[in-house]
């Protein structure tokens, strides 16, 4: 195996810092208070990443990881530091980025369907309890058993009505369908709504593939813009939360790589925890354990290490600990958390120099080549290759609308859903009722309406919205059963 060494950062006395490529997917933390320099560690290895050809997400919670797409300038702070490490001027590079945005605002829209997103997910994001998602588990049952599928808001509510309506008949098959959990389940619905989730739950959705791409040499550093989406926290998790779980659901085992297929950058990750259920934590640690196998790479960056539970942050072996305030308990107890973390080195206790840390300054523990942890180093971060400050407006939204990914995404798609099944079996005369619309009706009653709208002719792009509708809808519903869920394939739940 050939991996390919990184260095992230330099101590005073010019002892470089190196990760590796096929380490990279051991996970990672980069924590510290705010201003401390969390986000120039977060780009500097997303930098490197890229550099060695492996697409990266980012998830950017202010706005300022733009820059990317431009080369750095070689002035001010940048400046000091380049010449500190007598970095040569070609050190400075653009990355090739793509913007997304889960509202379409600020980047390409990133969809899902509330089939992959599943009823335990989902059951979190609306907030319901045990009764409730109880009643969710059933409405997405009812859905797979007559190949209904549920690609949007008004596909769960028409579902939701048709189990209520049908309450009598699903009750001994299913289970108790209760009336006044349907109506909260619908209130929550509203309440998401009324933040702009509707606008993430759609066609066409986002496919892995393409996020996973480079442009030949260099990995692609997918930008989610989360400026929007941070207002709402459960939204933001609840879709973090969906991408790992997809990863994790789609990609095959491929072992220990020299280096991986994607790596995954949660800024503000506390937020994935927040008033998590204790089967869902099970879950996701699980899948942060088992996931480097499909060559997939986790990093979390926060404020506190003691954000994140025991059982999460034990998986974590790549360690960038910026400086943190030991003003309270509960700060001087995160100090002690972090400094426990680390392989101790015998030249400076951690738990006094991690109050003395300067900006951009960090302590740094990666993974060596057999695997184990290196003892822990004060060392100064690298400064990003590329420019610190966010591009302009204009710059970004050009960059947006000429991405090849474009055209593919921008415009939403109303395909044949449970929505419209249900409509239609609400009109079949009453001696067919029992013949529920199927898949393949969907799927020509897709094509047909492409034709009435183009006057006869096919519509622009029409051969691959059909592929991909084609696919979505026979696979979908092939798989769903299986996958239905945040970790179907963990659970073991059908």
């Amino acid at each position: 195996m050939s991996s390919q060494a990184f260095e992230i950062a330099r101590t005073e006395d010019g002892v470089s810092q190196y990760l590796l490529s096929n380490m990279i997917n051991r996970h990672g933390l980069i924590a510290g208070a705010t201003g401390t320099g969390k986000t120039v560690s977060l780009r500097k290895v997303a930098e490197y990443c890229s550099d060695a050809g492996i697409p990266a997400f980012l998830v950017d919670v202010k706005g300022d990881l733009s820059g990317l797409l431009k080369s750095g300038e070689k002035s001010g702070k940048i400046a000091e530091r380049m010449t500190l490490f007598n970095l040569p001027d070609d050190y400075l590079h653009a990355f090739p980025v793509r913007f997304w945005d889960a509202f379409g605002e600020k980047g390409i829209p990133l969809r899902m369907t509330v089939s992959q997103m599943g009823a335990t997910l989902l059951s979190r994001l609306l907030q319901l309890n045990a009764t409730q998602e109880g009643l969710m588990n059933i409405v997405f049952k009812v859905a797979d058993d007559n190949g209904w599928l549920l690609l949007d808001f008004k596909d769960l509510r028409s579902m939701l009505q048709h189990v209520n309506d049908n309450a009598a008949e699903y009750r001994t098959k299913y289970g108790n369908v209760s009336a006044a959990s349907v109506g909260a389940i619908q209130r929550a619905l509203l309440k998401l709504e009324n933040e702009g989730a509707d606008h993430i739950f759609g066609e066409p959705s986002v496919s892995l593939d393409d996020l996973m791409q480079t442009d030949g040499k260099q990995g692609i550093i997918n930008i989610l813009n989360a400026e929007r989406l941070m207002r709402s926290p459960s939204i933001f998790a609840a879709v973090l939360l969906w991408l790992l779980a997809e990863l994790f659901n789609t990609l095959p085992e491929c072992g220990d790589l020299d280096k991986p297929k994607f790596v995954l950058f949660f800024d503000e990750a506390h937020l994935l925890f927040d008033d998590m259920p204790n089967a869902l934590l099970d879950q996701i640690e699980q899948v942060v354990r088992l996931i480097r196998s499909k060559g997939v790479g986790v990093w979390f960056c926060t404020q506190n290490p003691i954000d994140l539970p025991d059982s999460v942050l034990g998986q974590l072996a790549g360690r960038i600990q910026h400086a943190l305030r030991a003003f309270t308990p509960r700060d001087q107890k995160a100090v002690k958390a972090a400094a426990e973390t680390f392989r101790t080195n015998p030249k400076f206790k951690v738990t006094e120099v991690i109050s003395e840390l300067a900006v951009g300054e960090a302590l740094v523990s990666f993974l060596d080549e057999k695997g184990t942890p290196t003892p822990v180093e004060r060392a100064f971060i690298l400064p990003p290759q590329s420019k610190l400050s966010p591009i302009d407006e204009t710059a970004q939204q050009n960059a947006i609308r000429s991405d090849v990914l474009y055209n593919a995404y921008h415009q939403g798609i109303d395909n044949y859903s449970a929505f419209e099944a249900l409509q239609e079996q609400a009109s079949l005369p009453e001696k067919n009722e029992k013949k529920s619309p199927t898949i393949m009706d969907g799927v020509l009653s897709g094509i047909t309406g492409q034709r009435r709208q183009s006057g006869g002719g096919i519509v622009h792009d029409v051969a691959n919205q059909i592929a991909r509708s084609t696919r979505n809808k026979v696979l979908g519903k092939i798989t769903t059963a299986i996958t239905r869920g945040i970790f179907g394939a963990l659970t073991g739940k059908k």
